[in-house]
């Protein structure tokens, strides 16, 4: 059974949904002011997969991800540059796409932008006014924390120790140094929008609570990030949603650890920081994917050229494995007898068990690529052309569903031409049959082709030149 480790009760839980047989979850998307990092790019992959894995085990997901497209940065951004702040979310939504796409991230259920969602957050602030949870001063409406008693609760934050100057924005009109906004009064230069209390824009954290309740309701099952959403933005949620509706908001919270690069926390000052367009000018996208499942997503992850190398290498042995199994299938052809070996099939059936297995202990995808890398070394040593198609299917299969979970060896490889594959074929027989001077002259004939055949232990493999 899948469990997943609970923010708010700092412990695994059962994953128990809401609606039996289906799964809301919503991810904290990107704000569109400029290309998204390589910090931003981890939860955008994790909760990828882990969407993936609950579809595979029989949920019908409904995944939100959204645009913040209203926000202090998008407005001084969007100032300096003499454009609308809409013209700047519409160019920098087109920019995630691209990278997105590159990523093999697949599109959400439903990507809201927060500024075609006026009316919903309208009118949960003016619920919480209704309830006195919150407060108009000068044209804003602020969340009063102290009207909630269990502020606090999903961070686990000792409220009293507080340093409101350290932690939060010393403003004159907050009754509450932790209070905080959930509308904002006009101000020269920037967007608004009409309002009960005058002209204005939404705050940052009315505007997840929200969308996530527009398209899952009142209560849904996962709520994730990364950990640096936790406080406050995902406790104002918590606050403000639980506020509204009198009822818990979210079963589990779920925040992913940051990404250091050289062991360093990532910083513009310090030059460190980099946009997942610049890592995709030097890397391959499925390596960049492999180094986020290379580690438990609530772990520090370190982003360096070495941890990239191995990732590489890594991607590489699968490749290969993939390819071993794709030439041992053409090889055995129909005359091949489609049986099956059961001891090998009750192999690859414990591995892809054990597989699972990784994933429902927290989505742990450390542990379940060490079962697909057990795979990869069955593969490479207990199948060669004396096995039975029918188990060479099972172990691709077995693959393709476990890659697949990861986003991994989805990108279409180059055609070969079939002139080229029976040239190939009868040069691995050549080599089988140790006529080196045959095996050589078909070499020299798949060069003149535009071919190379370069021989591995896992078997020859076929590159263009």
């Amino acid at each position: 059974m899948l469990q997943i480790y609970n923010s708010q009760t700092r412990k695994k839980e059962d994953f128990i949904p809401v609606r039996e047989g289906k799964v809301g979850m919503y991810c904290c998307g990107p704000t569109v002011y400029d290309f998204f990092h390589i910090g931003n790019a981890r939860p955008f992959i994790l909760f990828d997969v882990f969407r993936r894995y609950l579809e595979y085990s029989g949920y019908k997901v409904t995944f939100v991800q959204n645009f913040t497209d209203i926000d202090d940065k998008m407005i001084d951004r969007a100032n300096r540059e003499g454009i609308t702040v809409r013209e700047l979310g519409d160019r920098f939504i087109k920019e995630y796409w691209k990278d997105a796409n590159a990523l093999g991230i697949r599109p959400a259920t439903v990507h809201p932008r927060a500024t075609d969602h006026m009316p919903q957050m309208i009118s949960l602030i003016q619920r919480l006014l209704e309830k006195g949870l919150a407060y108009e001063q000068g044209g804003s409406v602020y969340f009063h924390t102290p009207a909630f008693p269990e502020y606090g609760k999903l961070s686990g934050q000792n409220l009293e120790d507080l340093d409101s100057g350290a932690r939060v924005n010393v403003d004159e009109e907050k009754r509450n140094p932790l209070d905080f906004a959930l509308w904002k009064a006009e101000k020269p230069n920037e967007p608004s929008w009409d309002s009960p209390w005058g002209r204005g824009r939404p705050g940052w954290h009315i505007e997840c609570s929200a969308m996530s309740m527009a398209y899952l309701g009142e209560v849904f099952d996962i709520h994730g990030g990364g950990q640096d959403l936790l406080f406050p933005h995902h406790e104002n949620e918590v606050a403000q949603s639980e506020g509204f509706t009198g009822h818990p908001f979210v079963n589990y919270w779920m925040h992913n650890g940051f990404i250091n690069i050289d062991n360093t926390k990532m910083s513009k000052s310090l030059g460190n920081f980099f946009t997942v367009r610049e890592v995709l000018n030097e890397y391959e996208p499925e390596d960049v994917r492999m180094l986020m499942l290379s580690a438990h997503y609530r772990s520090p992850l370190n982003f360096s050229r070495d941890m990239m190398a191995q990732a590489r290498a890594s991607k590489g042995r699968l490749k290969t494995a993939k390819e071993r199994l794709t030439h041992l299938l053409r090889a055995a052809g129909s005359s091949f007898p489609d049986t099956k070996d059961e001891k090998a099939l009750q192999a690859i059936g414990e591995i892809e068990n054990r597989f699972r297995g990784g994933m429902d202990n927290d989505f742990n995808t450390a542990e379940a690529m060490g079962a697909l890398f057990e795979l990869v070394y069955f593969i490479n040593t207990e199948l060669d052309d004396s096995v039975p198609a029918g188990t060479l299917q099972a172990a691709l299969a077995a693959m393709d569903r476990m890659t697949g979970l990861f986003g991994l060896l989805t990108q279409s490889e180059e055609e070969i031409p079939e002139e080229v594959r029976q040239i190939a074929d009868q040069r691995a027989q050549a080599r089988k049959d140790r006529d080196w001077a045959r095996s050589d002259a078909l070499r020299r004939k798949l060069s003149d082709l535009g071919w190379s055949a370069e021989d591995t232990p896992q078997g020859q493999k076929l590159r263009r030149t």
